[in-house]
């Protein structure tokens, strides 16, 4: 009969070595920057993106409202700030709003 082995490792030190071994960290980098672009935006600038995704470091965001993305330009240096904050690390170095 096989030993079972009395180690009890967390679901998140275990899903932290999954996507390390699978080379997942760079897709659920993208997931988690448009998760993070929702939060950090509220419900009112949710509403009015249609996209999010990073791209070698520059952050592409798609906007519906001209008025708003205006808006957005000027605080870009904070935003990409706010986020890399939140995300943990220097993800993002350029914002693109289109």
């Amino acid at each position: 009969m096989a030993k079972r082995e009395n180690d009890s490792f967390s679901i998140q030190d275990l899903m932290k070595t999954f996507i390390k071994e699978n080379n997942l960290s760079k897709g659920m980098q993208k997931i988690k920057v448009e998760e993070t672009w929702a939060k950090m935006m509220g419900p009112g600038v949710a509403t009015h993106t249609t996209s999010v995704r990073l791209q070698n470091k520059t952050l592409v965001v798609q906007l519906k409202s001209s008025v708003l993305r205006e808006e957005l330009s000027y605080g870009k240096d904070k935003i990409i700030k706010m986020m890399n904050e939140e995300l943990g690390s220097e993800v993002i170095s350029k914002l693109m709003l289109v």
